[in-house]
């Protein structure tokens, strides 16, 4: 889950919300300390801006306050919490007209905030990630930086294991 690198369990974090549903804001706090890092990584990752991806957290931690009331645990809390993310990453992509074409610049952005020299790799990784579609995007990242499981991920977007395996079986085709 996401909140290893905070040690805060499941249970801690449930608490924590329904202090915060019974009108402790104060609580709220922690759950931005234990989500901030991940959420902020999340929305740089789609929006390719320090700035925007700052901005956008905040934006995202307001809203989950505003909507926490609710909140139910029908998937965990950090999977509400990056739904809340992803769409309103999206909001802002399509409001600066990007489309979905949001990854092509990523390659810049990584070679100016790195000091890693670049390997052959990187341009058949980055080429490959421009041929993604957002859905794909999505999972890519919910997956190899957030850790999610994909039974997290399904049960975080709906979507049904078919369409996976689907996909999956499309890529090996190709």
């Amino acid at each position: 889950m996401l909140n290893k690198s905070k040690k805060i369990s499941d249970l801690d974090i449930k608490t924590i919300v329904e202090q915060v549903q019974t009108g402790d804001i104060q609580a709220y706090t922690e759950l931005i300390r234990c989500f901030q890092k991940p959420i902020y990584t999340y929305c740089y990752y789609l929006l390719s801006s320090k700035e925007e991806a700052e901005d956008a957290s905040q934006d995202i931690f307001i809203k989950g306050l505003e909507n926490i009331s609710n909140f139910s645990y029908m998937v965990s809390f950090s999977a509400w919490l990056y739904k809340i993310a992803h769409h309103h990453c999206i909001d802002l992509i399509k409001k600066k007209n990007k489309g979905y074409k949001f990854w092509a610049g990523f390659k810049k952005v990584y070679e100016n905030q790195t000091h890693i020299q670049e390997s052959r790799y990187d341009n058949i990784i980055h080429e490959l990630l421009e041929e993604l579609n957002v859905d794909e995007k999505r999972i890519l990242l919910l997956r190899s930086i957030e850790e999610y499981s994909f039974d997290e991920i399904f049960l975080l977007w709906g979507l049904r294991q078919l369409l996976y395996e689907k996909s999956m079986n499309d890529y090996v085709k190709n």
